[in-house]
């Protein structure tokens, strides 16, 4: 049986991490309260939306246009009072269109920095696949250690720096596959669908009512927590307790991908490192100081989908990441 761990072992949290514990609810409960109010539904990816952001990684959104997602990461981002930039991604975009260049001030007679607009705090990468390898390159440095490296010099990033990208499902023409090691940089990778026909009623309700997406002033958008107390929360995941089992089934499943004969190249261990600081990010969102194997599971498609490469039977059996992860959490025993 998996315990709390001031049960289990007797010694409380410390009370700084119990304060944060009981903060993070209120402000997942703050900011989602914002937000619905130019969102419809898509509660499971509000949440991981800001799992992602207090786990302190970035987040892959694929889903058909015209269901939210570049509404929600705006509505979040106005909710948080952060910095917000969207990059249209084109086959003929540039690095230095995302980084920035040295431009020449005729007047002073010198070179000044025209930083790009990945100096930002929330960055949307739109339609990220439809931009060449070299370009979405430019983005490594920038989510795996939050820094930039631009004519010689080393910029650092805030330390909320997100990067949200997102690509359509369906369309292949003129898109460029995500390299191997910038999917693996994403903490998770969502899968927005459908509304529901009662969410699509309500939101059909509200256009016609003067709801204006591209107008978050309008629906009342407002400012629910600031980034620092969203910042703050990341260190409640220290205080956030992982029982040996739930860390022992963690690791089972990562290394079940990797011998699994349906999969060609499985979940590394920066796949395990992740799905460990997710799982943390969601108790404490949830207001709990433990994991359970509910928050692994719940969050094993999010955080290994995008990371396996299917064997060629596989693909020509037609089976899906989905449909593989699904046969390994079968396989791998839960903790009691």
């Amino acid at each position: 049986m998996i315990h709390p761990p001031s049960a289990a072992s007797g010694n409380p949290l410390p009370p700084e991490g119990a304060q944060l514990i009981d903060a993070a609810a209120r402000v997942r409960e703050a900011v989602l309260a914002e937000v619905r109010k130019a969102v419809v539904g898509q509660d499971e990816t509000l949440d991981l939306l800001l799992c992602g952001i207090v786990a302190g990684g970035h987040v892959l959104l694929e889903g058909v246009p015209g269901v939210a997602k570049t509404l929600m990461v705006r509505a979040v981002a106005r909710a948080i009072a952060a910095r917000f930039k969207r990059i249209q991604f084109t086959p003929d975009l540039m690095p230095a269109d995302i980084l920035g260049t040295s431009v020449f001030d005729l007047r002073q007679n010198v070179f000044s920095l025209a930083k790009g607009p990945i100096f930002t705090d929330l960055l949307l990468a739109d339609e990220i696949n439809r931009a060449p390898a070299k370009t979405q390159a430019a983005l490594l440095e920038a989510m795996q250690e939050r820094t930039v490296s631009l004519e010689g010099a080393h910029h650092t990033l805030p330390s909320i720096f997100t990067v949200f990208a997102t690509q359509n499902p369906v369309e292949s023409e003129g898109t460029y596959p995500l390299p191997e090691a910038q999917l693996d940089r994403f903490l998770l990778k969502i899968e927005v669908g459908y509304p529901a026909p009662d969410e699509e009623d309500a939101i059909l309700e509200m256009v016609d009512k003067g709801f204006d997406a591209g107008n978050l002033d309008r629906a009342g958008v407002g400012q629910a927590v600031s980034i620092e107390q969203l910042v703050a929360l990341r260190g409640a995941l220290s205080a956030v307790a992982v029982e040996r089992p739930v860390r022992d089934y963690l690791r089972k499943i990562v290394s079940a991908t990797r011998a699994s004969p349906r999969v060609r190249l499985g979940a590394g261990p920066r796949a395990a490192v992740h799905l460990l600081l997710a799982s943390k990010a969601l108790a404490v969102l949830m207001g709990r100081a433990f994991v359970t194997p509910d928050d692994v599971r719940r969050l094993v498609g999010p955080v290994l989908r995008h990371r396996l490469l299917l064997s060629p039977d596989a693909e020509i059996d037609g089976a899906t990441p989905h449909e593989v992860l699904e046969e390994i959490l079968q396989s791998v025993e839960v903790p009691r």
